[in-house]
């Protein structure tokens, strides 16, 4: 269900600036930029009305009708020809699709939390490969057919949604009441927990994101400047790189276990640094170079930060405490979506790597002084007391 609601919202990601050329004849950046913005605003209100609702109706329920509505409405978003009822119509579609991000807190409320982290692994390559399909397919689309039957595959990924949730909740194979319940943690490890826990990993990846988000939504110009190369599945395999190399990380995440979470991000934060300064290099090879390094680091710390939500949250707050920090993070997007398209127009294609690095140096300063230097101290006081 995750791939497929991935999928479809991936499918116009890389091509935005040519689907608002090509469809209504709108070539200025910043309008591309304030769409994405405008995105990111209703998810970030849509996800916490979701997540309020999955405590008094069941996750599988709500989504059989959000996502019917969000089919319908994909329908008419592929046959309208008028900007403004496009607008209208596809952020009220987001209000309904973003529902499906409840899958996410359900899964984990299933599984023990020793499978936290092999599960959002999965997970996290899950969208991942999301990104990789719906690029490549929305490339072809783009190509081959034209721009607005990507809403026709949208609004099928919708009704596949509805149909499996309607399968699940029917079938008598599975148990979709399962809850695994928290097991009470040691007084120790509370204290290791740093206080407002949720407000500043909310802070952090906020910053996160939005470094991340800065470099997506023109990067397919920025290759094709660069390269010369048009083809726009060329520009979506590119773009894909970090999906790829996120199958690769999860693989050796199985066999090689960090020791130290902490360390694990700080790494992962070091080496994104290296791959946005490759990237901003107009050479082919180093940028692809870049995008290998930088999907390897993104997935990384992705991951990572995600564990430590999951680690000190607990089975009926999953849903509640990942919408709080999604909130964060969507404002982190929704910053990104606002300038991404003002910088490029006033600065070049270039920019936004420049930026996207300093965003990872203040994302490093943050989680130095908000988590590891905090949680280095309080284990070093319990330690001493012990």
């Amino acid at each position: 269900m995750t791939l497929v609601a991935v999928v479809s919202d991936y499918l116009l990601h890389p091509f935005y600036p040519q689907f608002f050329e090509a469809r209504f004849g709108v070539t200025d950046p910043k309008y591309v930029g304030y769409y994405f913005a405008a995105i990111c605003f209703i998810v970030m209100i849509a996800f916490p009305f979701w997540a309020y609702i999955s405590k008094k109706v069941a996750e599988l329920n709500i989504l059989v009708y959000t996502q019917c509505i969000a089919g319908i409405l994909a329908l008419y978003c592929y046959q309208t020809t008028s900007y403004i009822n496009f607008w209208i119509i596809s952020l009220i579609m987001v209000v309904f699709k973003g529902s499906y991000l409840l899958v996410y807190p359900y899964i984990l409320k299933i599984i023990t939390k020793k499978e936290h982290t092999a599960t959002i692994g999965i997970l996290s390559v899950v969208v991942h490969l999301g990104g990789i399909l719906g690029a490549v397919i929305g490339g072809l689309t783009v190509d081959l057919v034209d721009a607005s039957y990507i809403f026709l595959v949208m609004a099928a990924g919708d009704f596949i949604q509805m149909g499996i949730s309607v399968y699940l909740l029917r079938s008598k194979k599975y148990d979709t009441h399962k809850i695994i319940e928290a097991q009470p943690e040691p007084d120790a490890k509370d204290k290791i927990i740093p206080q407002g826990f949720i407000l500043k990993i909310g802070v952090v990846t906020m910053i996160l994101y939005f470094s991340d988000f800065l470099i997506r939504p023109f990067f397919s110009l920025y290759w094709e400047s660069l390269s010369g190369y048009t083809n726009k599945l060329i520009s979506g395999s590119i773009y894909a790189i970090p999906g790829v190399i996120a199958l690769i990380a999860l693989w050796i995440n199985t066999k090689y276990t960090p020791k130290s979470e902490n360390k694990s991000i700080i790494s992962a934060l070091f080496l994104g640094m290296i791959g946005l300064i490759l990237q901003g290099f107009p050479v082919e090879a180093i940028v692809i170079v870049g995008r290998i390094i930088y999907g390897w680091a993104i997935f990384q710390a992705v991951v990572r930060f995600d564990v430590l939500l999951f680690e000190y949250s607990s089975p009926d707050s999953y849903a509640i405490d990942y919408s709080k920090v999604h909130f964060f993070q969507n404002l982190g997007v929704l910053l990104a979506s606002f300038s991404v398209g003002i910088i490029v127009d006033q600065h070049g294609l270039q920019i936004p790597f420049t930026v996207a690095l300093a965003g990872f140096i203040i994302t490093l300063v943050m989680y130095y002084f908000m988590f590891y230097r905090t949680t280095l101290r309080t284990r070093a006081k319990n330690l001493a007391k012990t």
